[in-house]
């Protein structure tokens, strides 16, 4: 377990918001009780704000909820996971309209919850005519599947989304679709011995987290970079993926962009992040170390397996031992390394 911290918001705000650290993973936004903590939009988006209570440093009442389970409070990530490991690269039993690569996390996500092991998924939707990401909850198999492909390039305050879960719609067994940041701070949230966290820690039933070399601005990118001056519709993107650079894949080609020349629009906060496949999750998911059409996944957890295995069964997913390890390795290496 970890010890309550007790810091508040303007410790966090010293420590995290005003060094550039926030990775924006919206953690402490879904936990103040106040509701006094958000998120603005455009230059101000780099790191939550506040309407200024805090019931800790307001009132003097013991808090500590969003210095808790910020991500970037204990230090740096470790180099290498001490957790299980199993490979294997695995696609959707069926049709997925609009999948990223394999389609494998929306299977699993559907096959969890048409089978009630998970009764609603706390991920990233966007809008269909300009991409715009948002974070939002999803309590049936039908809206899971009409929203898939992943939206994960784009920043997205992910986690606050999940006090609309918890607190909203009152579901009790969540499955989280995260980037590693977010799946850290989840790790915390389970762990942590701070009671106003403990509502949200026990609705959670599992985390997919998905490889990330840095994730980018919607604005900065998409307004600036795509559309002002490489002249690309959005309507014309079909999916993004970074392998090393990021590659736009348009209906009639495909425009791969040098990370050296967005670097303005990646998030500051990525600039310290050393976890490449989500160490921290129960299942970690990317494109990375598996044939083409197919996601790579790695199990973590006994409940990480359930799922998989689940799904599996059913015949939603469909996996091979042609995962291979050392690309993952590689990827993870340099992000460490970088």
């Amino acid at each position: 377990m970890y010890v309550i911290m007790m810091g508040n918001y303007l410790d966090l705000k010293e420590k995290v918001w005003d060094t550039n650290r926030c990775s924006g993973c919206g953690g402490c936004v879904a936990v103040c009780p106040a509701d006094a903590l958000y998120f603005k939009k455009g230059e101000e988006s780099i790191k939550p704000s506040s309407n200024g209570y805090c019931k800790e440093a307001t009132d003097g009442v013991p808090c500590g909820a969003c210095y808790d389970i910020c991500p970037r409070i204990e230090g740096e990530m470790p180099e290498s996971s001490s957790c299980r490991e199993e490979y294997m690269a695995a696609k959707a039993g069926f049709e997925i309209p609009g999948k990223q690569s394999g389609g494998a996390v929306s299977a699993i996500l559907y096959d969890s919850l048409e089978r009630g092991i998970v009764d609603a998924v706390v991920t990233v939707t966007e809008d269909p005519w300009t991409l715009k990401p948002k974070s939002t909850v999803i309590t049936s198999g039908e809206a899971l599947i009409s929203s898939a492909g992943s939206r994960y390039n784009w920043w997205v305050p992910l986690l606050a989304a999940l006090k609309e879960a918890v607190i909203g719609k009152k579901c009790k067994n969540i499955a989280i679709v995260a980037l590693p940041c977010a799946a850290r701070a989840v790790e915390k949230l389970r762990k942590s011995d701070n009671e106003l966290l403990g509502p949200f820690a026990k609705s959670i039933k599992y985390v997919i987290g998905l490889f990330c070399t840095e994730s980018f601005d919607y604005e900065k990118l998409m307004e600036g970079k795509l559309k002002s001056e490489l002249q690309i519709n959005p309507l014309d993107i079909e999916r993004m993926d970074v392998r090393g650079k990021l590659v736009v894949t348009l209906k009639n080609e495909n425009i791969s962009i040098p990370l050296k020349d967005i670097e303005d629009t990646i998030r500051p906060g990525c600039h310290i992040c050393k976890d490449f496949d989500a160490l921290y999750a129960d299942i970690s998911a990317g494109s990375v170390g598996s044939p083409e059409g197919y996601t790579t996944l790695i199990v973590r957890s006994d409940t990480g397996k359930l799922a998989v295995d689940r799904a599996l069964e059913s015949g939603r997913l469909v996996a091979t031992d042609e995962a291979d390890p050392a690309v993952v390795t590689k990827y993870r290496d340099k992000k460490q390394q970088k």
